[in-house]
């Protein structure tokens, strides 16, 4: 499973906290944020995760995130 979230995060230094949080989280999943995207796009991709559940903790450390279809 690949889910996509646009998210707002625009600093390196934000992006490896985040990826580090989530992969606490959601350990068994490949995670990354393409900060040259326009989108500043979350790729999640594995089969242990909701998707609900990261726009939940993305949005609870201070970040937008709207899943992409």
């Amino acid at each position: 499973m690949i889910e996509i979230f646009k998210t707002d995060i625009r600093k390196v230094a934000q992006m490896k906290k985040m990826v580090a949080l989530l992969l606490q989280h959601f350990p068994d999943n490949k995670i990354n944020i393409d900060l040259h995207d326009c989108d500043k796009v979350l790729r999640i991709e594995g089969g242990n995760f909701l998707p609900a559940a990261i726009a939940t903790l993305v949005k609870e450390n201070g970040f937008m995130c709207i899943r992409l279809e």
